[in-house]
């Protein structure tokens, strides 16, 4: 199963208990924002009219980018509001910035994760911002730059009184993690190493959900939990006004335990859209934009040092 898919129940309930804390970034979705000046994470963002000149005509014509992206998925997609259709989140707001660079509007439509790519096939949208991982089948039938790396992280308590830094240091701790996830599969396969080394095995406590295992990490019946690593920094951004838990960074793992590339999916009839998001990304991976957007959503350590094209590691 799609790990994006597995996590989608999971995803909703961070949203729901932790969106309240960031406030809105978004704007109304329904109609293309003029196109100019952009301010996203309180960077203010200018056409490039060079990388404005390398869009397709039919870009240029619309005016816009038309992005499909599957809510809530936090932090990567979320609503404003619970029950409204004001959008938020990472996708949406480095979609933002690039449309500012490239001068056009991104506009966001919800769609059902197993549906975005055929749709990019139909002809129903140009490209999807929807944390898809970048790998080598789906490059068959799309294109993607890759933004950001994705992995499983580690979530302490604040403060991290049992000074967890890596995955060795989980020997012969109690580990909290959600049931039937890669994340588990991540902790088994780490005893071995923990054996090798001469430590204790990792008592691993599963829960029915995530949310399950950070009540777990609060009453102190384990030192941490493995979960997503853009999941984790958001619950540690968020949760308690970011008072609760902090996010382990392993320099070892930036992007998390066996990290894999997230792409902006795009349609290969549009190979000059491809080249231009590329460049619009590199620049505002310059400029410092792209830190200032992760930053927000507490995963500043998921970016890609370089915008990449079709960087599968499958």
């Amino acid at each position: 199963m799609n790990t994006r898919l597995a996590h989608r129940a999971a995803a909703a309930a961070v949203a729901t208990t932790a969106l309240m804390s960031l406030s809105a970034c978004g704007g109304d979705d329904s109609a293309p924002k003029a196109a100019g000046k952009v301010s996203v994470a309180g960077v203010k963002i200018e056409k490039d009219q060079s990388l404005h000149d390398m869009l397709p005509e039919e870009i240029k014509k619309a005016g816009r980018v038309r992005v499909a992206t599957d809510v809530p998925y936090p932090p990567f997609e979320m609503f404003v509001k619970e029950g409204g259709s004001e959008l938020t989140g990472l996708d949406h707001d480095l979609g933002q910035a690039l449309g500012g660079k490239l001068g056009v509007a991104f506009v966001f439509t919800p769609q059902k994760f197993d549906g975005i790519v055929p749709a990019i096939q139909a002809g129903k949208f140009d490209v999807a911002m929807s944390a898809i991982t970048d790998n080598r089948d789906r490059q068959k039938v799309v294109d993607f730059v890759d933004y950001s790396q994705s992995g499983s992280g580690i979530l302490v308590p604040e403060g991290n009184p049992a000074k967890i830094t890596t995955l060795d240091t989980l020997c012969g701790q109690k580990v909290a993690v959600q049931a039937a996830t890669n994340q588990l599969d991540l902790l088994k396969g780490h005893q071995a190493v923990c054996a090798k080394a001469g430590k204790g095995k990792i008592d691993i406590q599963t829960f029915p959900k995530d949310s399950d295992a950070q009540l777990a990490l609060r009453s102190g019946k384990a030192v941490a939990q493995v979960l997503t690593k853009p999941a984790a920094g958001w619950v540690a951004k968020t949760a308690d006004d970011g008072k609760a838990f902090d996010l382990v960074n392993d320099p070892e793992a930036p992007g998390g335990y066996n990290a894999s590339p997230n792409g902006i999916a795009v349609s290969k009839e549009l190979p000059e859209l491809t080249d231009a998001i590329l460049k619009a990304l590199q620049a505002l991976l310059d400029d410092g934009t792209v830190a200032a957007i992760y930053d927000q959503y507490g995963v500043a350590s998921i970016a890609v040092p370089k915008a990449a094209k079709n960087a599968a590691v499958d």
